[in-house]
């Protein structure tokens, strides 16, 4: 088939006519004023070969006279690409000639330098991609422009942006006119000014509407009002930047807190990990009769969302939310504090936080956790010791071989396999941990002014028993004993000597002795449909060979971690005996709980380090259910498992065929995978606060201002990094990512410092920086876009980032 007319083919032809006739032959099918038309399809593109004759008279049924030539190509206006302006458009073409002239510009514009490169940046540099062209008549405009139904700055599905020009549209669309910019408010009544009328403007809002529900999304509109002024639609394609929202469920306007990247959780979770997570939470709010608090998780576009609605409904808690916010960053608790102000979320009368269930929960909790937190502040060798034999208890447990026979079995066992765990050793790992955590402030409340800018910091630093810490140190060591063959790990990709190693083909130098400890973890380990390192251990031979970049001993991790260690116990003296000159039972008290938070804090990385091993049960139950149900036809292949939730893995199982839903599930996720921004604060109408006006600010040129981490100062050249696996990091680098979790931390070990744009001071990247004294900035915006290989100084005490050129 060589030529099609716009309202001949179906909506699933896009092989065959390309994105932008799909998006055209939608509007005309639901009754949408659209020009005449006709498109050269793809079979023409392929065979390198223009049908002159059919195109001709194609045209003369037109009528002749102008027409728009405009490309349709197979990777173009999709819900993940629209390839705005990527590919060619020719307007007031007239004459046989130039129209097939015009025909030849479209298809050589999809091997342009731009096309190739915009392809390849949104994952569609695989396939092949092809090219068809519409020829339409061209309408003759007095004034013409965009219709946005919703905003695509802020996200509001609530909300119609137009721009607008007299004339053709192609100032709006080129983004070289001045327009007229409109934005109208559902249930407001428009402000007519400008090329368009009230009633215009009242027009596009009811098409915009009306398209956006035909076709199920948002959508990105252009348009043109002729000379009699009927509305002419254009084109149709999906907003491709807007952050999904989650399902409407009549409860009106809801907050959300993106909480994820806390978990270094960069990606989507895979839905088979959401489902264990959610299947955790349930669990522990079971245990303490919360059968409603499980609806605050959320999981929206694969991403973990704590639902904050009840917090600012309720009149006594809502002044309190901006200072639990400060955690996640400046921009999320200006965001919050915005949102305050907001009339849709104003206190309800009677709406209060759920008192008797909180009651509940510290009725449990707090007399164990305070006689435990005294037991471990009194004795911390012991409880130490404790600990270490949760942790073999752990370990012990998941390496016990008692898998079930089959498939249905094997995902019975994996959905309860984290029971013993989440309810025992993780609960009484809390007191120590709590008592090591809150020593230190303690101590600085006790302390006061006594205590300069940074100074409780700085005693924190090189903090012992830590799990992570001990971690990454003896993969220092298996970097050591690679020095001989430092050529080999070095020049080889981390992929190659993954495999090597997995064939047994590579030098023997301690890795398979340190997967025996720490196979279990990984990048994004929480979510267990991603590979750990004992499958995969490509991350490590990344960090080792970092570590062979190290040619000055004092430059090494350990003699680092040693010399911060001696920096924070002289910081600690030189704090505590200033304290004991003018306040000497305070600087005594405070000096003993800051050598008690030494002695304890370190082991906040022991409960999810524990947790990880029931994790790891759970992946190889489930990696062997998945590779039952592919061999009895229910899934395509074994991985396909980790895109369904526990329950539909158990319906595989009892027979249902989930190859359809497996495929269309591992498609979402992979374009989710290629966003790159997720809010930190999301409303159920879309809005992203953060992006609102009023969040932009302003600060002296060249510096961007985050939250301090970790304190420090130290310049160097950033280096962006987005996979710990294909990671390239020279000594002394500034490691510049969107969020990091423990897998990352052996990156840090010759790292200068640390940028990500989200985290919290609390949260695993910070505190291994802390500890290995390494400056620290979380929460800086777009600083991943904004310094790669630019020389920067990274303030961890001020939270600023200065970019020196």
């Amino acid at each position: 088939m060589e030529i099609v007319a716009l309202s001949a083919f179906d909506d699933d032809q896009l092989d065959l006519v390309g994105g932008k006739a799909v998006g055209l032959g939608k509007l005309i099918k639901s009754g949408e004023r659209v020009p005449d038309g006709f498109c050269v399809t793809t079979e023409t593109y392929r065979s390198d070969r223009i049908p002159a004759a059919a195109v001709l008279s194609a045209y003369r049924e037109l009528g002749g006279g102008p027409v728009a030539v405009r490309s349709s190509a197979t990777a173009e206006d999709l819900p993940d690409a629209s390839f705005a302006g990527v590919q060619e458009t020719v307007l007031g073409v007239q004459g046989g000639d130039a129209l097939l002239a015009a025909i030849r510009t479209c298809w050589a514009s999809l091997q342009s330098p731009r096309a190739i490169a915009y392809r390849e940046a949104r994952g569609h540099a695989g396939g092949p991609a092809a090219m068809a062209v519409i020829v339409q008549r061209m309408i003759d405009p007095v004034a013409a422009g965009v219709t946005f139904t919703a905003n695509p700055i802020t996200g509001t599905r609530t909300e119609l942006v137009i721009d607008a020009v007299p004339g053709l549209g192609t100032g709006v669309v080129d983004g070289t006119g001045a327009t007229d910019h409109y934005e109208l408010h559902d249930g407001d009544r428009p402000a007519g000014h400008g090329c368009l009328s009230l009633s215009q403007l009242e027009e596009l809002r009811q098409a915009g509407r009306r398209i956006e529900r035909d076709l199920g999304a948002p959508q990105d509109l252009e348009w043109a009002y002729d000379r009699d002024g009927l509305l002419w639609q254009l084109q149709a394609r999906p907003i491709t930047t807007l952050f999904p929202v989650p399902d409407e469920d009549g409860r009106g306007l809801r907050v959300f807190l993106e909480v994820g990247h806390l978990q270094g959780l960069r990606a989507p979770v895979t839905p088979m990990g959401m489902s264990v997570l959610t299947r955790a939470a349930d669990h522990w709010f079971e245990a303490y009769g919360l059968s409603g608090a499980r609806d605050a998780v959320v999981s929206i576009a694969g991403r973990m969302f704590l639902d904050l609605t009840f917090m600012f409904r309720d009149r006594r808690f809502r002044p309190r939310i901006p200072a639990m916010l400060e955690i996640y960053g400046p921009g999320v608790a200006g965001a919050a504090t915005r949102l305050l102000e907001d009339p849709r979320l104003a206190p309800e009368t009677g709406r209060k936080l759920p008192l008797k269930s909180i009651t509940k929960i510290a009725a449990k909790m707090v007399p164990g956790l305070l006689t435990g937190s005294v037991a471990a502040l009194i004795m911390p060798a012991r409880a130490r010791r404790q600990a270490r034999r949760l942790r073999d208890q752990a370990r012990e447990a998941h390496a016990a071989d008692d898998r079930p026979a089959d498939a249905a079995g094997l995902i019975t066992a994996a959905a309860n396999a984290q029971d013993w765990v989440l309810g025992g050793p993780m609960m009484a790992l809390l007191p120590p941990l709590y008592a090591g955590l809150s020593s230190s402030r303690i101590a600085a409340a006790l302390l006061g002014p006594i205590a300069g800018p940074g100074e409780i910091d700085a005693t924190q630093r090189g903090m012992p028993y830590n799990v992570t810490t001990e971690m990454d140190l003896r993969l220092w060591q298996v970097a050591q004993s690679a020095r001989a063959h430092r050529d080999l790990f070095r020049a080889t990709a981390p992929v190659e000597l993954s495999r090597r190693f997995r064939a047994g083909e590579l030098p023997e130098i301690g890795l398979g002795r340190f997967l025996e400890s720490y196979g279990h973890r990984g990048a994004a380990e929480i979510d267990v449909g991603v590979a750990r390192w004992a499958e995969d251990p490509a991350p490590l031979f990344a960090a080792i060979a970092g570590y062979l970049r190290v040619e000055d001993p004092e430059q090494g991790p350990d003699v680092r971690f040693a010399r911060a260690a001696a920096e924070a116990e002289q910081s600690l003296d030189l704090l505590v005996g200033r304290a004991l000159r003018t306040r000497p039972l305070r600087g005594a008290l405070a000096g003993w709980l800051l050598r008690r938070s030494r002695a304890l804090a370190g082991l906040r990385e022991l409960p999810k380090f524990i947790w990880l091993f029931p994790l790891q049960t759970v992946r190889q139950h489930l990696q062997e259910a998945g590779a039952e149900l592919t061999r009895r036809g229910r899934l395509a292949e074994p991985d396909d498992l980790w895109f369904l939730t526990l329950e539909e893995a158990a319906a595989a199982a009892a027979g249902t065929d989930q190859r359809s839903l497996a495929a269309a599930r591992r498609a979402d996720h992979l374009r989710e995978s290629r966003r790159p921004r997720v809010p930190g604060v999301l409303l159920s109408d879309g809005t992203m606060p953060e992006n609102l006006p009023s969040a932009a600010s302003s600060g002296e040129e060249g510096v961007l201002v985050g939250m301090p981490a970790a304190a420090g100062t130290v310049t160097g050249i950033a280096r962006v990094v987005h996979d710990p696996a294909t990671a390239r990091l020279s000594p002394g680098e500034i490691l510049v990512a969107v969020t990091t979790d423990p897998g990352w931390t052996p990156l840090f070990l010759t790292a200068g410092g640390l940028v990500t744009e989200t985290g919290s001071p609390m949260a695993h990247g910070p505190t291994v920086a802390r500890e290995y004294g390494i400056p620290a900035v979380i929460c800086v915006p777009r600083a991943t876009t904004l310094l790669d290989g630019r020389t920067v100084t990274v303030d961890g005490s001020s939270g600023t980032v200065r970019v020196a050129d």
